[in-house]
């Protein structure tokens, strides 16, 4: 279906590079900069969601294992 769409070539790039500095200009720096803060902590945080996950599928784990239940007696 979207077999037509390829990466860009050598020359591709080329044109999209200088489109990057007529529009970004001088701004290019600084978007490049954040644009790096953003894939880090973006990262970060997927770092962080895997290991909140991991730790809750320990704790399941040994709370299941156990064989006594952890709510109320009665």
């Amino acid at each position: 279906m979207l077999g037509f769409i390829q990466m860009p070539g050598g020359m591709e790039w080329l044109v999209i590079l200088i489109i990057a500095l007529l529009l970004f200009g001088p701004r290019l720096p600084s978007v490049m900069r954040s644009l790096g803060r953003s894939v880090t902590e973006f990262k970060k945080g997927m770092r962080e969601g895997e290991e909140e996950l991991k730790a809750y599928d320990k704790g399941d784990k040994e709370g299941t294992s156990g064989g006594t239940s952890s709510g109320p007696a009665g």
